[in-house]
């Protein structure tokens, strides 16, 4: 009983360029032999069905090989995908870590900034007291000036005058004179 290449392909559970691909490869095989057409269709007789079908089963066992060969593969590609799972989750757990310092690192040298801020102004407030008190102002010197005796103020005006006169005086060329 002939068959067509359809049935013949549905039969093996492949599809039919499968079938005429593995007649184009096989030179052994004669298509004229085993088939007949009628119209755009092409019947396989016994002999071409049992032919094809031991090209298929032999093949059967390498594509059994070929499927092992690829769920082992998938077992490795499923193996290696968890890896690198694991490894991405460690780098974030990382990452995240580094994180968390960095903060902490920029906290703590927020607050020394603002510590320094502070002591520089309590140290220019000291040194504005402290120049207060080193330096009476031009008010308290003439009040102290008012408070002492008339006699004392113009000698002590004297005394400033000779003092620039000498310091004036003071030239190389009148060291012999005094």
């Amino acid at each position: 009983m002939s068959k067509t290449i359809r049935e013949l392909a549905d039969e093996l559970g492949v599809s039919k360029q499968a079938i005429w691909q593995k007649i184009k490869r096989d030179a052994s095989i004669d298509l004229r032999q085993f088939t007949s057409t009628k119209g755009n269709t092409v019947y396989v007789d016994v002999d071409g069905q049992k032919a094809i079908k031991a090209m298929f089963s032999n093949d059967s066992s390498t594509r059994y090989r070929q499927q092992k060969d690829d769920v082992g593969d998938n077992k490795k590609d499923a193996v290696d995908e968890q890896d690198e799972v694991k490894f991405l989750r460690n780098l974030v757990s990382e990452i995240q870590s580094e994180k968390k310092e960095l903060h902490k690192l920029l906290d703590q040298q927020q607050r020394l900034a603002l510590q320094d801020k502070k002591l520089l102004e309590e140290y220019k407030a000291e040194i504005k007291d402290l120049k207060a008190l080193k330096m009476p102002s031009q008010e308290t010197e003439t009040k102290q000036l008012d408070n002492q005796p008339k006699d004392e103020v113009k000698a002590l005006k004297e005394q400033l005058k000779n003092l620039q006169e000498q310091k004036n005086d003071r030239k190389w060329w009148n060291l012999w004179r005094k």
